[in-house]
């Protein structure tokens, strides 16, 4: 009597991956929606010859520029956390996630000194509402972000060290939101 050969091996999960791209599309589509209204607006208001930014309102540069920045080494320690997931070493896998998430508070932390710096409220006319309905709304992917990063983070911890599709899905996140950072940086902070 002869016994069977194992049947092939289960095709791997890619649930979390998938997820993470649609939510990342979602992301896009939601920011480039809303630059979209922000340039109707925008153009509309020039067009009756006033200016689109009120003239007590001064946007700080340095922060924003150094949000975009930071945005490059976000994408670099969350890459860096699949290599090193990859390569078994645990150690630089859960440095990476943790100094993602560092970054990730530092980038919140520069958005609300913007905020604090440039003393308009949301009540302020159009360039108030629409200001702070864009920064709002990304703080918010922000927040969330920096949750699945923690969550990443402890998932590893706790021994999960080959679930990689988590860390994937994490990676696409970030790269999504610095594409959507990119493109509010320049609508929003360089054209005014």
């Amino acid at each position: 009597m002869h016994a069977l050969t194992p049947g092939p091996a289960p095709a791997p999960r890619n649930q979390t991956i998938v997820a993470a791209s649609v939510g990342a599309a979602a992301t896009l589509m939601l920011i480039g929606g809303m630059l979209a209204v922000w340039a109707v607006k925008r153009s509309a208001m020039i067009a009756t010859g006033e200016p689109w930014l009120p003239s007590s309102v001064t946007i700080p540069e340095v922060p924003t520029n150094v949000m975009l920045i930071a945005f490059a080494a976000l994408c670099s320690f969350a890459q860096w956390a699949i290599w090193s997931a990859a390569r078994d070493d645990r150690a630089n896998t859960v440095f990476a996630l943790a100094v993602t998430g560092f970054v990730a508070l530092l980038v919140l932390n520069a958005q609300a000194f913007v905020w604090s710096q440039m003393e308009i409220g949301v009540f302020e006319g159009e360039y108030g509402s629409m200001f702070f309905a864009i920064t709002g709304t990304f703080f918010a992917l922000m927040i969330a972000g920096l949750l699945m990063t923690v969550v990443t983070l402890f998932r590893y911890l706790a021994g999960r060290t080959r679930d990689r599709e988590l860390l994937v899905a994490h990676a696409i996140y970030w790269y999504a939101l610095t594409v959507a950072f990119s493109a509010i940086w320049f609508v929003v902070y360089v054209t005014k």
